[in-house]
């Protein structure tokens, strides 16, 4: 394994050719490097299996991780927040909130180049740290937005690893119900803490390659038996017919394509982190092909019964493919629970004064306690569904929303720092002002629909679900089971 640092040890590339302006960037360091890499190649003896499997850095590396980071085990919840929605509105949807969060990761990449171009300027090495947003948003507009930015991103990542290590509990009860879904919480806790042991996103090529592959099945497998199974007896679609669920399905989306807040940490492991830009935006249209046609067919097999089930495994018969599904859901989620808590490691083991080391175990050790929090955690809100749509309306709306574009209209509302941007309008809006607009639209619409009306509504829904099934939940939404004393039933007369 590598520390990791080492992640970090090429500049960032300015395109070729800019002419005077690419000259002062390759004078401050912070242009092309590929020599430097064949360098590093050769030393490790070329492309080996460690480095195909274990050190990633391209640009596909960085899509990997973008389409499976950006859609886990909320594919399982679509279906529920299509009930909410209904159909039209649940499509609509998915596409509206899938451009706004290309458009941020678009905006969150610009603002990363724009802060390493100035700190390389400057003469600052990022060689053996990993940089982070709540570091570029210090560098680029003071210490209340550091603050901002942490306290969010953080928060978002704790509730977004909980989730997973929900979905986790939630999935393998359909395999094996023999334990009850807070044990099941227990054990998986403890083999998530396995991913201290993962250095940074350099490190998950592999892992994000198998991820995609996992949740691509589980996609297509929910499409095909849905349209198998046909529609139940009986099937209604009344949604949306309450405000309370309307919002609360909206914020579920908002949740679904606001997995950028890894954005930054993920362009840093990038060989060529100036490639990234529409990176996420091709990420969110793979991703369609997989949200659309599962959460449509499950809501047009089982309509309003999915009002009742936020896991759509639960309404499907028990196969080998299920079976396979889940098993590859459980994989997946294991992989997604690294991704939102490694940013966490790194901000702790900067608190703590580990970043630096070399040593992979002593690094693993200091990141446990990161790990204990989001166990105790999702052990308290075992709510599988409505939890997602509390921390998009709470957490997601602002991380990776609001507080891009308005650091982005901030940064660059002067005409110096337009004149100077290491990243100019992009060709198919060139205008300063066409992105103050858009920003400014991706704010407002955020804060009244996504944070306001979103919030009171999952808010709403969240504590309904504690005063149905209490803090602590043994078993949520478990089937009734017959006790082990209850007589059995009589046999059929003849």
């Amino acid at each position: 394994m590598v520390p990791g640092g080492e992640q970090a040890e090429d500049a960032i590339v300015a395109d070729a050719g800019n002419g005077k302006g690419g000259e002062a960037l390759r004078a401050m360091g912070v242009a092309g490097d590929d020599a430097e890499q064949q360098q590093q190649q050769q030393r490790d003896g070329g492309f080996s299996m460690k480095s195909l499997l274990w050190h990633g850095g391209s640009v596909w590396d960085a899509w990997f991780s973008c389409a499976s980071n950006q859609v886990a085990q909320v594919l399982l919840t679509l279906p529920y927040s299509f009930s909410q929605l209904g159909m039209v509105s649940g499509v609509l949807l998915q596409i509206f909130y899938g451009l706004m969060g290309s458009w941020t990761a678009y905006l969150i990449s610009v603002l990363y180049v724009e802060y390493r171009a100035r700190k390389e300027k400057e003469g600052v090495s990022f060689k053996n740290h990993v940089i982070q947003w709540f570091e570029v948003l210090d560098g680029l507009l003071g210490p209340y937005w550091k603050a901002a930015g942490l306290a969010f991103n953080c928060t978002f990542l704790l509730f977004g690893s909980v989730i997973q290590l929900i979905a986790c509990a939630s999935n393998i009860y359909y395999i094996n119900d023999r334990l009850d879904k807070r044990t099941w919480t227990y054990i998986f806790g403890a083999c998530c803490a396995t991913t201290v042991f993962i250095p940074s996103f350099h490190n998950y090529r592999v892992w994000s390659f198998l991820g995609l592959g996992m949740t691509t099945y589980t996609a297509w497998y929910l499409t095909i038996a849905a349209a198998v199974h046909g529609q139940v007896d009986g099937v209604t679609h009344s949604g949306p017919n309450k405000l309370v669920l309307y919002f609360t399905g909206a914020t579920n989306i908002l949740y679904t394509f606001g997995g950028h807040a890894v954005t930054v940490e993920i362009m840093h492991a990038m060989w060529k982190p100036r490639k990234f830009k529409y990176i996420y935006l091709l990420a969110t249209l793979y991703v369609f092909t997989l949200t659309l046609p599962s959460a449509a067919a499950m809501y047009w097999a089982f309509g309003d019964q999915l009002l009742t089930h936020s896991n759509a495994f639960s309404l499907l018969p028990r196969t080998g493919w299920r079976d396979a599904a889940v098993i590859l859901m459980l994989v997946h989620q294991f992989i997604t629970f690294g991704f939102a808590c490694t940013p966490l490691y790194f901000v702790w083991e900067k608190a703590v004064g580990m970043h630096d080391t070399g040593s992979v175990l002593k690094r693993a050790l200091a990141r446990l306690p990161i790990v204990v929090p989001i166990w105790f955690l999702a052990i308290i809100f075992p709510f599988f569904g409505p939890i997602n749509s509390a921390v998009g309306a709470l957490l997601v709306s602002f991380t990776v929303y609001v507080i891009p574009a308005l650091a982005h209209m901030l940064t660059y509302r002067s005409a110096s720092a337009r004149l100077n941007a290491a990243e100019k309008p992009p060709s198919f809006l060139p205008s300063w002002s066409g992105m103050f607009v858009v920003n400014a639209f991706v704010v407002a619409w955020v804060l009244v629909v996504g944070f306001g009306l979103g919030g009171w509504a999952s808010v709403t829904n969240f504590v309904k679900q504690v005063d149905t099934f209490g803090l602590f939940a043994r078993c949520y939404q478990c089937p009734p089971k017959p006790h082990a004393g209850s007589p059995l039933p009589a046999p059929p007369h003849h």
